[in-house]
């Protein structure tokens, strides 16, 4: 081959990676560029769609506060006592609510979250003794739900409302024998007899599950003692008012589980008697909820077992 041909080989090849060259920067132009145009029209939806936190604004008239109670009520929830603690105060604070609205629809949670708001309702109510609250639940008000809303000066349900569940759960689960079965065998190290309690890979400890058993009989008593504080001589004693059952709104009226059936408008409107509603729930930024809820899935995947007592 002449020095010729090598001469034109060479300039082929060198044009050939430069235009690859070119083509690879106006290619990553352009993925920088769509790239952009993605993030600014979520960060454009975002802005539109979410609805400013008003938590702590001063309304210049005469309202009902409304506060949201809506899901679990645990930390790093949207009901965790942060968020429903700080709405309620901020309710109470402001010179213009004429009363409090506590909007429930929660299957229930933790009794440390629960206890929190429940605590914070009583305190508020005797510092601000001329500012009812009355909590107004719709779907639901079960368990957790339920000892939050029975703080209130009031309870009003619809019929159709599920209402009660006055207990508390503790999760966990056995296969020991599956893993006899498989051939599997459990090599927990533990420091401490009772650490690994209810280890669902190892045989039943009689002397872990009483201990437990103990501990969610002494917070289940705390939530009724709570309920019967708060309810007072409206509650109607019987044998099965603190097992855990449920009920429709109809009946929890028969029962003295609530006060009366209606809704967060007709409270605001026939008994507070301030019919503009303003909403004081603390607004959650959506992208934080959605890599906290990413977090808590994750976190639940991994986990092997559930030893969280709960009012739900």
């Amino acid at each position: 081959m002449t020095d010729q041909e090598h001469l034109w080989e060479r300039r082929v090849i060198t044009k050939l990676a430069q235009a690859s060259l070119k083509e690879q920067r106006r290619a990553r132009r352009w993925s920088i560029f769509f790239k952009f145009l993605v993030f600014a029209y979520i960060t454009f939806v975002l802005f539109v769609f979410t609805e400013p936190d008003i938590s702590g604004a001063k309304i210049a008239q005469k309202h009902s506060a409304l506060i949201e109670l809506q899901g679990i009520i645990a930390d790093e929830e949207t009901s965790s006592a942060d968020n429903i603690v700080g709405a309620l105060r901020n309710a109470f604070e402001d010179e213009q609510t004429e009363g409090v609205i506590l909007r429930v629809n929660s299957p229930g949670g933790t009794p440390v979250q629960a206890g929190y708001i429940y605590d914070e309702i009583v305190r508020l109510r005797e510092k601000y003794p001329e500012t009812p609250l009355y909590a107004v639940v719709s779907d639901m008000a079960a368990s957790g739900g339920y000892y939050v809303a029975s703080a209130a000066d009031e309870i009003y349900a619809s019929e159709s409302s599920i209402v009660g569940s006055i207990g508390v759960r503790m999760d966990s689960f056995g296969v020991v024998d599956a893993m006899e079965k498989l051939g599997i065998e459990s090599r927990t190290l533990t420091a401490g007899e009772n650490k690994a309690l209810l280890d669902p890979f190892s045989p039943i400890n009689e002397k872990a599950q009483k201990h437990l058993q103990a501990m969610i009989d002494e917070i289940h008593q705390q939530f009724i003692d709570a309920v019967k504080k708060g309810r007072g001589d409206r509650l109607k004693e019987f044998d099965d008012l603190y097992t855990g059952l449920i009920w429709t709104g109809k009946e929890a009226l028969e029962h003295g589980l609530i006060d009366n059936i209606g809704s967060a408008s007709y409270v605001a409107r026939e008994v507070i008697g301030a019919e503009d509603i303003v909403e004081y729930s603390v607004e959650v930024d959506v992208l934080e909820r959605l890599v906290d809820r990413l977090g808590a899935s994750v976190a639940k995947v991994l986990s092997k077992e559930d030893l969280t007592p709960r009012l739900q």
